[in-house]
């Protein structure tokens, strides 16, 4: 009796454990990365005829975080290396997120709540050492990078510095069939130094070009727009900034308090970017950029990548993208427009990367020149990846319009 009491209580457990590690991740993926499945805008033949010209560079993806393959067409989420071919993407950046509070809000989040990232990666039986560790969880996210360059056949291609990047247009403009994707490595929210200097070192390694400083939570280095003080730079955040000026990392300030934002701006050696986002102007959510904001990341030459979702541009559709990228337009200039989706980052959005051509029509509809959408849809981030990659030293005098 206590034996067929035991193993019942064993199948039970093999149960349980095969639903978690088997069945979890894919269904806690599928309830927060949705296409909502509204109506599309109608394309136009000259949309898609321009579309197919464009060298399109998306600032911002949390696809690394989930448990699917990068190189195969997936079910669910937002994009995947056939999606981004289908929708024309050059040039990928993707993010590493290693944590997030309980309870997640844009308001106020304390850093000591529990962490919603811990429990994903357990249950996606990621590495043990990744389990407690927020630096192991980016290194491994850069590994999951090089197995699936690996496994595409030259389909995906990771860009580590300027030479990798011209390496990447030239194999595209020579491709007779489908262009290759480029992948470069960001880190949202560098808590995930454990308070290290050292482990800068060890993300550059891998592979890592763009970090911000924050995520949904006040760290060590920085207050972020939602944490509970939303203070400004630390000095240990200071020469994390400085540092990674010096080694050819960009700074991003997505997520950072007004504070952050503008310490940073002042300390700025080098372009500056906001990864991805929306603006108050046309979306009076408290993370979107202020007039001032916007102004101040233009003077250092940076890019504000503009989102697909509602927290960024108060809806989903592609026309209030568009109108948000009007917005900075206008304010600055069209050389500090770029695009910042957030897919796979817990978002809803009205089209995922595969009709990007929704985006290419909005920005005719709103008047933009074939030349302007050129330069939104990826040319200015060309342009400040590029140069953001190389180290400090070597640095050559910045060449206007060059991407």
């Amino acid at each position: 009796m206590v034996r067929r009491i035991a193993l019942s209580l064993l199948a039970l457990l093999a149960i349980g454990a095969a639903l978690f590690f088997g069945f979890a991740p894919g269904w806690v993926e599928a309830s927060m990365n949705k296409v909502d499945g509204k109506p599309l805008i109608p394309v136009s033949d000259e949309a898609r005829a321009l579309h197919a010209t464009l060298t399109i560079v998306d600032l911002h993806s949390d696809t690394l975080m989930w448990n699917r393959s990068l190189v195969k067409q997936g079910s669910r989420g937002h994009e995947d290396l056939p999606r981004m071919q289908q929708g024309n993407v050059a040039l990928q950046v993707f993010s590493s997120v290693t944590k997030t509070p309980a309870g997640l809000n844009y308001d106020r989040n304390s850093r000591d709540t529990r962490d919603n990232i811990t429990p994903l990666v357990i249950a996606q039986l990621q590495p043990m050492r990744s389990w407690w560790s927020l630096a192991e969880r980016s290194i491994w996210h850069a590994r999951k990078l090089d197995r699936a360059v690996r496994r595409s056949q030259g389909a995906l291609r990771k860009v580590a510095d300027d030479a990798g990047l011209d390496a990447l247009l030239a194999a595209r403009r020579g491709a007779t069939g489908t262009p290759p994707v480029g992948a470069i490595l960001s880190i949202e929210g560098l808590h995930d130094l454990e308070y290290k200097r050292k482990n800068l070192d060890r993300m550059y390694d891998a592979g890592f070009r763009m970090a911000s400083l924050t995520h949904f939570f006040d760290n060590g280095l920085a207050g972020s727009m939602h944490g509970v003080k939303k203070g400004g730079l630390t000095p240990f955040g200071r020469e994390i900034v400085t540092a990674m000026e010096d080694k050819g990392m960009v700074v991003d300030i997505a997520h950072c308090s007004h504070a952050c934002v503008a310490e940073v701006l002042a300390m700025a050696r080098r372009p500056v970017i906001s990864s991805h986002g929306g603006v108050q102007a046309t979306c009076k959510v408290n993370r979107n950029l202020t007039d001032e904001e916007i102004r101040g990341i233009a003077r250092t030459g940076g890019v504000i990548g503009i989102g697909y979702w509602e927290g960024a541009v108060c809806d989903t559709s592609p026309r209030a993208t568009a109108r948000a990228m009007k917005h900075v337009r206008d304010l600055v200039g069209i050389d500090y427009v770029a695009l910042g989706s957030d897919y796979d980052g817990a978002t809803t959005v009205r089209f995922d990367t595969s009709r990007l051509v929704q985006v290419t029509q909005a920005l005719l509809d709103e008047g933009f020149s074939h030349e302007d959408i050129r330069k939104a849809m990826g040319l200015n981030a060309l342009r400040v990846l590029r140069r953001g990659m190389i180290p400090f030293a070597q640095l050559p005098p910045a060449k206007a319009g060059a991407a």
